[in-house]
């Protein structure tokens, strides 16, 4: 899809006349759409035409549905019958528990994606359609409505994105919404959607919502929560006196675009205010926003909320003595636990590694910098502190790998960890020897 997508955006009539596309520009716009990163090299609303952004608005659809989803919605519009091989891919992929009903979860899948997208192309029309007229408005509208839901953080807005929108509560709550819901994962979407159903059938009561979702729904719930609500307090107090970020804004507006900054770290891309501008404190908890990402089968990127989570518990249970990982009455696999040292091992290992490179490729920038494109890459976040547009070729390069790493290692990573814990014999163990830790 990247290569076939940075070929189409590479030939003449996708962008402007008068503006020629080069071939590592293609490539690396096509990588962001795919990997719903959105970092970019050239301005998407003035450099590509209506032709390169179809093309950009699909891939970036392709990108957030993902390519087992799409590969399976073609074969049901085929009416050709899912293999038992593919059957297996789509439970995996899913983290289901059977390999029943997997037409109607792919079916669920897609009509959550366009329903999101729908209720927020609606939501947005109220502010584009009287600012750009009704043609233009609604397909700002639909345009920043999937780029939002799928986390791609690329829109038509010019070079400030939505920094003019600042103080605007219609677009930040409904950007925010969006890359919340798909941040949360669609498993988690379903199991509070039944219980909510339950709710109003009065088989549950409202204050029995949280305790009787499944323990990956609690995690993903309560992991969001922190961090969407810490982070927001964080930067609030980190930059309320800053003249350079938010100084200047009323106490609202202050709570808004700290709580924007928060959700949009978290693997979006969309700024309301500049990156750099931030004080280095922001700027650090930025970094870690960023690689903890969003939370398992969603669109968005990062290590997981689940990770961190399964990661914090059983340092927690280290310390406390114990030898299971436990979380709401329920003990966590030794195989998850494997599966999130080596997420979060290799995706540090990522980071440290294209740092290192693109700090050799571009020798002159500043060392903040770097290290910031280079986790906004790998987590597929897409934020930059200006460093994107000034990229040589080689440092193009560099963040083109780095996206493709960041979308498709850590859950390519986990789930080939998981399989082999399944299949290793359970009697068989080497002779052990001690070493020193610490």
């Amino acid at each position: 899809m990247i290569i076939l997508g940075g070929l189409l955006l590479w030939l003449p009539f996708c962008a402007v006349p008068g503006n020629h596309t080069s071939f590592s520009d293609a490539m690396f716009t096509a990588t962001t759409c795919v990997c719903v990163t959105g970092l970019v090299t050239v301005v998407t609303a003035s450099h590509w035409s209506m032709a390169g952004r179809v093309i950009i608005l699909l891939l970036i659809q392709i990108g957030g549905v993902g390519l087992i989803s799409l590969g399976s919605i073609i074969f049901i519009s085929l009416r050709k019958k899912i293999s038992l091989r593919n059957r297996r891919i789509i439970q995996e992929s899913y983290n289901l528990d059977r390999m029943s009903g997997m037409v109607v979860v792919v079916k669920r899948v897609l009509l959550c994606v366009l329903g999101a997208e729908g209720i927020g192309t609606v939501c947005y029309a109220f502010r584009f359609v009287p600012q750009f007229g009704v043609v233009r408005g609604v397909g700002q509208s639909v345009f920043t409505a999937v780029s939002a839901f799928c986390n791609a953080g690329i829109d038509l807005l010019g070079e400030e994105s939505m920094a003019p929108y600042v103080s605007d509560p219609v677009v930040n709550f409904t950007t925010m919404g969006l890359i919340i819901m798909s941040g949360l994962g669609f498993v988690v979407w379903w199991d509070l959607w039944d219980k909510i159903k339950k709710v109003f059938r009065r088989k549950l009561s409202v204050g029995r919502i949280y305790r009787s979702l499944r323990l990956h729904s609690k995690i993903v719930v309560t992991m969001t929560a922190i961090l969407v609500i810490g982070g927001t307090v964080l930067i609030f107090l980190f930059d309320f006196h800053n003249p350079d970020s938010m100084g200047g804004y009323s106490t609202g507006t202050k709570l808004m675009a700290s709580m924007f900054q928060a959700v949009t770290t978290r693997t979006a891309g969309f700024f309301t205010i500049s990156q750099e501008r931030f004080s280095n404190a922001t700027y650090l908890l930025c970094l870690l926003l960023m690689i903890i990402g969003g939370s398992p089968m969603g669109t968005a990127g990062g290590i997981k909320t689940t990770t961190i989570a399964v990661l914090a518990m059983s340092l927690l249970a280290n310390l406390r003595g114990k030898n299971d990982v436990e979380a709401h009455n329920r003990r966590i696999r030794e195989s998850y636990l494997r599966s999130a040292i080596v997420v979060a091992g290799m995706g540090l290992f990522t980071v440290f590694v294209m740092s290192i490179l693109l700090c050799a490729a571009m020798p002159e920038a500043p060392v903040a910098d770097v290290i910031y494109e280079i986790i906004s890459a790998a987590a597929t976040v897409g934020l930059s502190r200006g460093l994107t547009p000034q990229l040589s070729t080689a440092g193009k390069w560099i963040v083109i790998i780095t996206m493709y790493l960041g979308r498709i290692g850590p859950l390519t990573l986990g789930t080939a960890v998981t399989v082999r814990a399944q299949k290793r014999s359970p009697n068989a163990h080497l002779a052990e020897e001690d070493i020193m830790i610490g």
